[in-house]
């Protein structure tokens, strides 16, 4: 095998390794960022509804309530003005969800599906719990969620849920008496959940890695290019001409001309030292030719 056999074969052992690990590496980076960046918007959503949350309570419910309606006024209830707002923002984004999912809800389209139960009953079973996260498979594919419990701390909640007889005539007239009643101050009721879509950051992900893979690629194969033209211009050359001109000396052709120096490293100086060693044996063996005669 040839020193440039050997010399690619090392360089692609080499750089096997190093591309695969780097690859790996790279791949768990790009599918670590975008569950951060999902991660992110689902906060952001969670966020805003807290606040529209807020909003309604501090600002909303006290006008909605100063005019007096008969009507009982969804408007005034903070999940349910989350939720709208929410719900008008996926006209854009339907991908995205949120949901004030309920065990017992007084509104239907609050009811807990499966899988919000199991995370409700979670939170029940671990009070201590101030937020879940998770994947679960979609039919737009994976879609990332985050929970945080609603638990009744306000006892004027109790108002409307507590027990039928209690709560508003307009209420009942609206939703009817069989649901949304028996909370218990300090009861985990429900649990808030968004839900952000993953393909886009793993779509993201995926072409920016592939990207990288062919990147890095390339820059191998180009390394290996001017590699072997460099190993080719400054060992392989000077190699074969030393190699020549010993085979051509070992043949008796003593006039073989000495070989062009003109670097000064590790192989000018054995080709220094083969020129030197040429012509102590050409004189050598004129000497002897002399004392022949």
């Amino acid at each position: 095998m040839g020193i440039r056999s050997k010399f690619n074969l090392t360089l692609i052992v080499v750089f096997l390794i190093a591309y695969g690990g780097s690859l790996w590496f790279v791949q768990r980076l790009l599918q670590e960022n975008a569950r951060e960046e999902v991660l992110h918007n689902a906060g952001v959503m969670m966020e805003a509804a807290l606040a529209i949350r807020k909003y309604t309570v501090t600002e909303i419910r006290p006008l909605l309530n100063a005019t007096k309606s008969e009507e009982f006024l969804p408007q005034t209830v903070p999940a349910y003005a989350a939720t709208q707002n929410i719900e008008t923002m996926r006209g854009n984004y339907p991908e995205y969800s949120y949901k004030e999912a309920t065990l017992n809800p007084t509104n239907p389209r609050d009811r807990a599906t499966d899988w919000e139960a199991d995370i409700i009953r979670h939170f029940i079973d671990h009070s201590d719990k101030k937020e879940i996260e998770g994947i679960r498979d979609t039919p737009t594919g994976p879609s990332l969620y985050v929970s945080r419990p609603i638990r009744i701390t306000n006892p004027a909640c109790l108002i409307c849920h507590s027990e039928p007889k209690v709560a508003p005539a307009s209420l009942i007239k609206k939703y009817g008496s069989n649901n949304g009643f028996g909370w218990k101050l300090n009861e985990v009721i429900g649990a808030q959940v968004v839900s952000v879509p993953m393909s886009l950051p793993l779509e993201r992900a995926t072409t920016i890695f592939f990207w990288f893979a062919a990147t890095l690629g390339g820059v191998f194969i180009a390394l290996l290019i001017v590699s072997n033209i460099i190993l080719q211009v400054i060992v392989i050359s000077p190699v074969k001409a030393m190699a020549n001109n010993a085979n051509e000396i070992s043949m008796g052709a003593m006039e073989t001309p000495e070989l062009s120096v003109s670097s000064s490293d590790e192989i000018g100086t054995l080709a220094r030292s083969f020129n030197r060693m040429h012509r102590s044996l050409n004189n050598a063996m004129k000497m002897l030719d002399q004392k022949k005669k």
